[in-house]
């Protein structure tokens, strides 16, 4: 049986017989498809971002996870925030590895995914993150092959960016066919979402986008709210945005922050907890299944690299 480095450079050999061109509608991966028959399905790329910083979108990120966890779900976090990780530190974790590691063959994609709680588990992209900005065609080869693997083991994987509209951020919010936006009810919030969104519709409307509202003080202002910005959406963008649900400027929230975990846990009665266990079923009900098979963390990777590079 070959060794993994024998079928890489057979696999990178073919790539470079080959003069491939991919624009942001390709549905053709990098590595030929046979490479993958292997492989029974693709997992569910949700990214998740914000106009603007400081609206708790790694928080939600994260016990978000955690509640379709508990839902019987295997869920993937990948940390893809290129200024400052946060998702091990919510979580109260020290990554040994992240995504440099498999990039430059140091280790496989399974010995750099960390446990979490019921079972979820994370990536921190690390310097990782900046080596796939300049990534070479077998070095993006071998990590389509490692990312591969999680697409068997995940059925959603979500990839927690930074906030706002900087050419990176958006290249993660580009590469997925589905995105949710998390804001809160500041006007500044909202303008940031909504410019966010705008951002998105220009290049592509048939993305699939959801919206969260964060710290709410009443459920009237926030359907209020999710309604208005779902109005302004479609009158102007042509975009039928879907309002994922909200959650209640809930003190537990706080409180399991400077806990370091996460509040579905520590404060499982808790309203932001009965909030998210709503946005959890919501998420799973309106599953994209045509999508599915298109799409996955591979294709995802793949139209990543593109943007990264435009």
């Amino acid at each position: 049986m070959k060794d993994q480095a024998v079928k890489l450079r057979e696999l990178v050999d073919k790539l470079n017989s080959k003069n491939l061109v991919f624009d942001d509608n390709s549905e053709e991966d990098i590595i030929p498809k046979e490479e993958y028959k292997e492989f029974k399905k693709n997992a569910r790329v949700i990214t998740i971002t914000s106009g603007k910083g400081g609206v708790g979108k790694t928080n939600i990120t994260i016990n978000l996870a955690i509640k379709l966890a508990q839902l019987g779900l295997k869920v993937i976090i990948i940390d893809a925030d290129l200024g400052l990780s946060n998702v091990d530190i919510v979580l109260g974790k020290t990554p040994k590895y992240n995504l440099s590691d498999v990039i430059n063959y140091r280790k496989n994609i399974n010995d750099i995914l960390e446990e979490g709680p019921y079972g979820i588990k994370f990536i921190s992209g690390g310097s990782g993150l900046q080596d796939l900005i300049k990534i070479s065609k077998d070095k993006l080869a071998h990590l389509l092959i490692e990312f591969g693997k999680l697409d068997q083991e995940a059925d959603i994987v979500f990839i927690d960016t930074g906030a706002g509209i900087s050419d990176k951020v958006m290249s993660f919010i580009y590469a997925a066919k589905e995105v949710i936006v998390v804001t809160t009810p500041e006007p500044t919030a909202i303008t940031d979402a909504y410019a966010l969104i705008k951002n998105i519709a220009q290049k592509d409307k048939t993305k699939n986008i959801s919206i969260i509202l964060n710290r709410v003080e009443n459920s009237i202002e926030a359907r209020n709210i999710l309604e208005k910005i779902y109005q302004v959406c479609y009158k102007f963008l042509g975009l039928t945005i879907c309002k994922l649900g909200f959650i209640y400027n809930d003190i537990n929230i706080s409180k399991a922050v400077k806990m370091q975990e996460p509040f579905i846990i520590a404060y499982e009665k808790s309203q932001a907890a009965l909030n998210i266990t709503d946005i959890a079923r919501t998420l799973v009900r309106i599953n994209h299944k045509e999508d599915e098979k298109k799409y996955g963390l591979r294709l995802f990777v793949n139209k990543l690299k593109w943007f990264f590079n435009t």
